[in-house]
């Protein structure tokens, strides 16, 4: 991994530097000068190298004769300087560059770029500084001619150099343009992917002739498909890969960013790129990359694999893996704008009863409080909260309360005299507390980067604070983009001002980081620092994952944006944020019975599965679409009940490994060109590919089942097919294709209950699905489900499965991890195996025991039934 950081030498004031976001200083290590000339440097960095030209300013990173990444290649580095605005014209200092920020910002906005853009852009020439530990150096721009400094004196005031206007809202720029930008070139690359939030493919188009992807947390009324527009929220990492090798680049800047993307195979049909091998075309795929930001500095860290997992690694190396959620979070909720009072919740918590569903969370959004003011709720429909809550936790169940942070301007609100008087409030350019329009009317804005006012917010959770909450209550950070009814774009001015001095344009991309940061350490802190928080955030950025979930945000009821869930979600995986789901049925308007149920089915493989709905929308229970609809529905929530075992161990592997829960094929098949650009198909974990039916009308869907010599199972029919096909699978209303990967074995729970938490003592079901072998391993994370006490007491079991020889075996993967469990297996079903004569179990004592067993010869499956160990216990399993 090489961090590339670039600032000015002597600013006029310092440059906002991204600060809490990186868990720790990267470690960094001392590098060999191996070579060197006039004009440039050869660096060793163990297996690579780092080749770094003066004039033109250039790095390249290669290993072995391979050239793995060129930084700077087409000379687009940009670094505008801080400046002072003077008064008269012989007074002003020359930018050669001028307004580049503002230049960029109306090519890219336009329909259509201007194809001479490049030509217009004034050539510089960069000298590397003083270089710190950090590789830094300052960008010293210098005109090539005497026409360049007149230039650039003439657009001294040019429109946008001073202020920026949207609409009827001007944000003026103390220092004039600041952007930065640098661009990379990719040989060998073909397919990009990452840079969320974006409604669009995984793999990342091409931006030439269109507008680049946009990076910029804004609160997006009914959000377009397929388009690169700035969505809820931000991280700007992008990761490359081949058959060969994965790369990742994680740009760290809070400011709004652009991403340009061109390719030079983009529009080539496959006919053609076979036309160009069959006539001996050598050019190489390429793709280049250009990032571009307001403000702040450059600062890149460029993440070289080789392999997926290593990227995962690397950059969660940086800024922490998906923290581990509480089992209930991974279950199934149920939430609507806005369930009306207390009676409705008792109304609804008793339908999952009396329809036999399972669920875990029930959800209010802002109509159950006090006028909107947070914290609160209201007296004439909510006067008993917890009665209601107690209500809900005789049942193990949960409640999640809507908490955003826009604070009602109000003297007789407790909040708002609080943040007033502490000076908590972001203010305005003048130095007056910052107002804007949001839900309740007239709101002020904490400032959440300063963490004195993180940790006043943290406190407002404790239990003598929010009134009426109770440990079972959990919390959802929606609006925090921030969203602002009346400013500009929907979102707060660029010039308003946070703690230390720092514009909000500096910084904007962080502020749904730090409210969920706070509200997740208000949870922690008002146990004592020993339960795990649950919090959902609609805004994020890089290393959110450390805080709780995300959904994407205000989806419509139609086929597309149940469709475009799956690649939105994948996108998250990837650059670390695995909590990830759609509002199943769609927020905005209607699901037809059909789209409803097939949301289910599909958000019953997502990893954060939840049914919401806006006020105008009609009712959406599971039961009020018919008996034969809710049958469906109910089956689909009970499929991910019965997984959450699996789920909550591939959860483990992602808090401790930063893998993806939810991962594109190419992850776990990275050396398949068959599976780089799919969309509608994925893998939980390394054991499950779920192809979800996102079709109206679908009688059937294709399947790419890959691997030459790979089995896969059907995870319903345990029908056995084998890689590399691409499958014809006919479906029902009622299928949800799942196959089990061959060489895998899977924890379940079948046993239908109320919530999760009336699981916790239930025996467990192992299912083992044969390679081609006669071999599988799997493995289980088990703990109390709520605690820290896996990490703080080492309380927690991990056990690895592994089938080989006709012999199973279990035995613990942790040499630390203790915990008492009531649980046991009561079956094993084992996937391909042919009938046995026997099949016994050895327990830990010596003592070998005989078992019964069923035999189904088509397809061929084994059911050995109750074993009864404990799911503690280490023993050897015998199928003779």
């Amino acid at each position: 991994m090489t961090r590339i950081k670039i600032n000015e030498l002597i600013p006029l004031k310092p440059r906002f530097e991204v600060p809490d976001v990186l868990i720790q200083d990267p470690p960094t290590v001392p590098l060999t000068v191996i070579g060197k000339d006039e004009s440039s440097l050869e660096l060793g960095l163990g297996l690579y190298k780092l080749i770094v030209t003066a004039k033109p300013f250039r790095m390249d990173i290669t290993t072995g004769n391979e050239l793995l990444l060129s930084i700077n290649p087409r000379g687009l580095m940009v670094f505008e300087h801080l400046r002072k605005r003077k008064d008269s014209y012989t007074e002003k200092i020359s930018s050669t560059v001028g307004s580049m920020w503002n230049k960029l910002k109306n090519v890219f906005n336009s329909e259509k770029k201007d194809e001479s853009a490049d030509s217009e852009e004034v050539k510089t020439e960069q000298e590397p500084g003083d270089g710190d530990g950090d590789g830094g150096a300052d960008s010293l721009e210098k005109p090539e001619d005497t026409d360049g400094q007149k230039e650039s004196e003439e657009v001294e005031d040019e429109a946008g150099m001073w202020d920026e206007t949207f609409k009827s809202h001007t944000d003026s720029k103390p220092n004039g343009p600041s952007s930065v930008g640098l661009d990379f070139s990719l040989p060998g690359f073909e397919h990009v992917y990452g840079i969320p939030e974006h409604a669009d493919s995984l793999k990342l188009k091409t931006t030439e002739g269109g507008d680049p992807y946009r990076l910029y947390n804004l609160d997006v009324f009914q959000y377009e498909i397929a388009n690169p527009m700035a969505l809820y929220g931000s991280v700007p990492v992008m990761l490359a890969h081949n058959a060969r090798r994965t790369l990742g680049m994680f740009w760290l800047n809070a400011a709004e960013t652009w991403i340009d993307i061109s390719s030079n195979t983009a529009g080539k049909t496959l006919f053609g790129k076979m036309l160009d091998y069959v006539q001996g075309a050598n050019e190489i795929p390429q793709t280049d990359v250009r990032w571009m930001s307001e403000s702040g500095i450059i600062d890149v860290f460029v993440m070289l694999g080789p392999s997926p997992f290593d990227v995962f690694k690397q950059y969660t190396s940086l800024t922490g893996t998906q923290a581990l959620p509480p089992l209930f979070a991974i279950a199934y909720h149920q939430s609507r704008w806005n369930y009306n009072d207390e009676s409705d919740v008792q109304a609804v918590d008793a339908g999952f009863d009396q329809h036999d569903i399972p669920y875990d969370v029930i959800w209010l959004d802002i109509e159950h409080t006090d006028g909107k003011r947070y914290f609160t709720w209201d007296p004439n429909k909510f006067p008993s909260p917890r009665d209601m809550l107690q209500n809900l936790a005789s049942k193990k169940r949960k409640m999640v309360s809507i908490v955003d942070p826009h604070i009602k301007i109000d003297s007789g609100y407790k909040i708002h005299t609080a943040l007033q008087s502490k000076n908590l409030y972001v203010k305005t350019k003048d130095g007056s507390d910052y107002e804007g329009w949001c839900w309740p009317g007239s709101a002020g804005y904490p400032d959440f980067t300063n963490p004195e006012m993180r940790s006043w917010w943290a406190s407002m959770f404790a239990y003598d604070q929010y009134e009426g909450s109770m440990e079972n209550l959990y919390t959802w950070n929606d609006m925090n983009e921030p969203s602002v009814f009346n400013g500009p774009e929907v979102t707060m001015h660029k010039d308003t001002v946070h703690m230390d001095g720092w514009e909000h344009r500096d910084l904007h991309n962080l502020y749904a980081f730090y409210v969920q940061m706070a509200t997740a350490e208000g949870q922690i802190q008002r146990s004592g620092g020993t339960e795990r928080p649950f919090v959902l955030t609609r805004g994020f950025f890089s290393g959110s994952q450390r805080y709780g979930a995300v959904w994407t945000g205000d989806n419509s009821a139609e086929w597309d944006h149940l469709k475009i869930s799956v690649p939105m979600c994948l996108s998250m995986g990837l650059t670390g944020i695995s909590f990830c789901g759609a509002d199943v049925g769609g927020f905005f308007k209607h699901p037809s019975t059909e789209l409803l149920v097939r949301w289910y089915q599909a958000g019953a493989y997502q990893p954060f599965f939840r049914a919401h709905a806006h006020l105008d929308t009609p009712r959406r229970e599971p039961w009020l679409f018919g008996d034969d609809s809710k049958l469906l529905i109910r089956a689909a929530i009970r499929q991910r009940y019965a997984l959450l075992p699996f789920w909550y161990t591939v959860f483990y592997h992602a808090y401790r490994t930063g893998a993806p829960v939810m991962r594109p094929m190419w992850v776990e098949f990275p050396q398949d060109v068959d599976t780089f650009s799919l969309d509608e198909q994925y893998m939980l974990g390394s054991a499950l590919l779920v192809r979800p039916v996102l079709e109206q009308n679908a009688h059937g869907v294709q399947v790419y089942l890959p691997g030459i010599g790979q089995f896969w199972y059907d995870a319903h029919t345990h029908q056995r097919h084998s890689g590399r096909q691409n499958l014809y699978l006919p479906v029902t209303l009622g299928s949800i294709p799942v196959f089990q990967r061959g060489g895998t074995i899977v924890p379940r729970k079948d046993r239908v209950r109320r919530s999760s938490s009336c699981t916790h003592d239930d025996p467990y079901t192992l299912y083992v699905a044969l390679d081609a072998q006669n071999a599988a391993e799997g493995d289980m994370f088990v703990d109390d489900g709520h605690t820290f006490n896996f990490e703080t007491k080492n309380e927690f079991l991990h056990r690895q499965f592994t089938f080989a020889n006709n012999v199973l075996s279990s035995r613990s993967a942790s040499t630390t991890g203790q915990f008492r469990s009531a649980a046991w297996l009561e079956r094993v079903i084992i996937l391909g195996a042919p009938r046995p004569s026997s099949v016994t179990i050895q327990l830990s004592d010596g003592q070998e025991l005989p078992l019964a067993f069923d035999h189904q010869p088509t397809p061929p499956v084994l059911t050995v039934r109750k074993p009864a160990v404990n799911v503690a216990a280490d023993w050897t399993l015998y199928v003779r």
